[in-house]
């Protein structure tokens, strides 16, 4: 498919809210035609993402460590995480002690998530994952890991209000580029 048509119909998806405000740009090189060129997702004018470069708005992490230690991050422990401690411990261990252990193992976990999401989003050709999002579910979409796929589903007009609000929790664990598609579509 054509750019000029995969960005009509990406386009054509936006939520009303943002149509407008959200644009998909991929100045194409006459002259490489075998090259992909960059690929940029701009919000007001402003290239918000661009595909190939970490120099960013939005805060990209360098190492897991300062994952570990971003105070904006904020990872919820269930029962569940720490039962699995418990089992795994095998012994009397104090309570305060198993629920730290579980935040420490479930950190390191989204810290290495986050990491291979980054490392893929800079190797990602975002015509490809455009044209998977358009042939996949929006609830797959959604639930991906994929940091590309999840903003192409947050700016969706097939995405409600009510949906959108009910996914706070969810959006904590995210990558802060999907977090900054998620506040734009919330309205904050």
């Amino acid at each position: 498919m054509s750019w000029s048509k995969l960005k009509q119909q990406l386009e054509g998806f936006l939520s009303p809210a943002l149509n407008g405000r959200v644009e998909y740009r991929a100045p194409g090189y006459r002259y490489l035609p075998d090259k992909s060129g960059i690929c940029y997702i701009s919000v007001d004018k402003k290239n918000v993402l661009n595909m190939s470069d970490k120099t960013n708005a939005i805060r990209w992490y360098q190492t897991e460590l300062e994952i570990k230690n971003d105070p904006d991050i904020q990872i919820p422990i269930t029962s569940d995480d720490i039962e699995a401690v418990r089992q795994a411990t095998k012994g009397p261990v104090p309570e305060e002690r198993l629920i730290v252990r579980a935040r420490s193992r479930k950190s390191t976990e989204h810290a290495k998530e986050l990491m291979s999401a980054q490392a893929a989003l800079t190797k990602s050709n975002f015509i490809v994952v455009a044209n998977k999002f358009l042939t996949t579910p929006i609830e797959e979409s959604l639930e991906s890991k994929d940091m590309v796929l999840n903003i192409l589903a947050l700016v969706d007009r097939r995405v409600g209000k009510k949906r959108i609000l009910s996914m706070s929790e969810m959006m904590q664990l995210k990558h802060p580029v999907v977090q900054y598609f998620y506040e734009l579509r919330r309205g904050k």
